[in-house]
This record gives C-alpha cells, structure tokens and sequence, in this order.
C-alpha cells in the first residue's frame, strides 16, 4: 500500500456552546484540528496508510491530541514531543450574514517554535510516497518554510509525489509573503490546490475576482489560472480548485475543477445547507490524494474528491469522520446536487 506523510500543526479547538458567540459563552466544545492533520485523518478513515508529522509539548493537552490521531488510525510514530505549549484556535460559527470567524492562540507553540534541523527528513521521509503540506504550515514560521524546502527538494530527489495546498490565511501573513515562499516552494511541487483567493494571494494568478457570489460564474477564469500554473511550473502537473457560489454562511452552491495532465475535469455543482464550514478544503484535498491512490481516472477524481469535501460540510468540527462508501453515497446519488 502507498503511504501519505502530511506536515503541520494540530491544534485544540474551542468552539463557543449553542452556536453562541465568544464574547457571550462561558462553555467550549473542545476538539483537535489542524489542516494536515485534518488530512491524515481523512485518508485513514478511507482505509489509506496515513502518516502525520508535527511537534507537540509533553504534557496532557499533546497526549490527547495525539491519542485523536492515533484513534482513527494515523501513524503517529514519526512526530516529535517537546517544546512549550499546544496551540489554540477558537472557532466561532456564523449564521445567515454573519460569518463564521476564528481567533487564533498559537503564537509561541511547540510546533511554532520547532527548528527546522530538528527534522530529519532522510529518515522521516523512508518508505514514503506522497508528501502533503499547507500554506498554513509555511505561514507559521520562517523555519517552518525552511523545513519544508528540505523536505520538498529530498522529495524531489527521491521521486515523492508533492502535493501543496496554498490555503492562504490572511490572518497568519501578507500576499507578499506567500508569494516569495511559493516562488521557493513552486519548482518542487507536482500538484496544486487553490481555491478562491488562494489563486492570487499565494500564487499571484488572477483567477477570481473575490465576489464569493460567483465564484462559480468565473469557471472559465479558474481554467485560464489553472492554466497559466501548469505552464509556469513543469514540474506541476495536477491544480484542484473548489468554486463555489456564497449566498450566505447557511446556503451555497459547490463544485470542483481538475487540470490533470493536460485535460479538465469538472464535477457535479451542489446545492447545500452548510452545517458548519471549516476543513472542506482539507476533506476535498484527501479525496483527490485517495484517488491518486487507488488510480481512479480524471473525472472519478473530481466527482469523489467534491463529494467528499460537501460531506465534510455536514460534519461538526475539524475532522472528515465519514467513510469511503458514504462518499460514494453522495458521488452516486448526488445528494442535493444539480446537473451539469
């Protein structure tokens, strides 16, 4: 069986009771997630070897997080234990034309101020055959994105399929310094995820015009930006994007373009009812690599990748916790989905 090494941060988090806000709740859900390790678990779940790679402190908060990952079949034996403290992120969900926002706690974490020596990437890279990692990852720290240009050129020279999830978070840095990293990172990467802004912010292609609106109405845009990465990077032979049509946190519409060796792939668009919107992006990212896996052709990869990412969507907190077969339920049936 192939096996996937994902890199990043899990994180603990806090979610306000009752849908409340966080200036009002005095109770938090507390759960685990990060957009790597988000991954991990997906592919596990969908029978995949899965392997995660982050550092957490040595204390209950980091054997508990751990233990999540390791419940749902993750290989864990590859991570590092150490360091201060386990990042946080609050994550208060919207509702109709309030957003759904997210305070970060993670400055000064264990994995925020790990060293890039301190992972050594011949021995954790062994027996590995795809590398996964997030331009959250890459926002954390400097060091961080020195590690993961080791990582990518052993990849590289071992023949390890990379896959980058752009994942840009505004949050964390500026366009500008997503950019020069992606300028770095790029030459090493032979597939691409982007959605939405990530296009510009990240990679500075214009692909989207930022109205959440019609994001699906810009098709032929996404294409053309899709497009335009392949041919700047060679190396890069497979870009995903997620377009979606916002109306409001609750309702919107979804689909999913493919540019894989030269062709497009477009899925299914579905109509949803969002029960909570966080890690789609991440589910849609594990359902394109499950195909890589199992050698499903263009069009089975889009439609099951989609599919996975609109259940994802149905699903409280971080983590996909949903099977193979139920994604091909939803690829099957359609759910609530239109016709092309």
């Amino acid at each position: 069986m192939m096996k996937v090494l994902t890199f990043g941060e899990m994180m603990l988090r806090l979610k306000p009771s009752e849908s409340k806000r966080i200036l009002q709740s005095d109770q938090f859900e507390a759960t685990y997630g990060g957009a790597e390790a988000n991954v991990a678990v997906s592919l596990a779940l969908q029978g995949d070897e899965s392997a995660y790679v982050s550092k957490f402190p040595e204390n209950l908060l980091g054997d508990s997080a751990v233990g999540t990952l390791r419940k749902f079949g993750v290989d864990t034996s590859k991570l590092h234990r150490g360091g201060p403290r386990l990042g946080i992120y609050f994550f208060e969900k919207g509702a109709s034309v309030r957003g759904t926002n997210v305070v970060y706690d993670r400055a000064g974490s264990s994995f925020a101020t790990a060293k890039a020596a301190e992972f050594d990437w011949e021995s954790i890279l062994d027996g590995v055959d795809y590398f996964y990692f997030s331009g959250i990852t890459a926002a954390i720290s400097t060091e961080l994105q020195s590690a993961i240009l080791t990582a990518v050129k052993y990849c590289k020279d071992h023949k390890i399929t990379v896959i980058f999830d752009t994942n840009f978070r505004g949050k964390m840095w500026t366009p500008e310094e997503a950019q020069a990293f992606s300028k770095k990172v790029m030459p090493y990467v032979n597939v691409v995820l982007a959605n939405d802004e990530d296009f510009e912010s990240s990679l500075g292609i214009k692909a989207f015009d930022g109205d959440m609106r019609h994001g699906i109405d810009q098709k032929d845009s996404f294409k053309a930006g899709m497009q335009a990465v392949v041919d700047q990077y060679p190396n890069c032979h497979t870009v995903a994007s997620i377009l979606r049509n916002i109306n409001s946190v609750e309702d919107s519409k979804w689909s999913a373009l493919l540019l894989w060796d030269g062709k497009f792939y477009e899925s299914a668009v579905y109509q949803l009812h969002v029960y909570e919107g966080v890690a789609s992006g991440d589910a849609f990212g594990a359902g394109l690599l499950h195909g890589f896996l199992h050698n499903f052709d263009g069009q089975e990869q889009v439609d099951y990748a989609i599919a996975a990412s609109v259940l994802k969507l149905t699903v409280s907190g971080d983590l996909n916790l949903v099977s193979e077969p139920e994604i091909r339920s939803i690829m099957q049936d359609g759910g609530s989905a239109m016709n092309r």
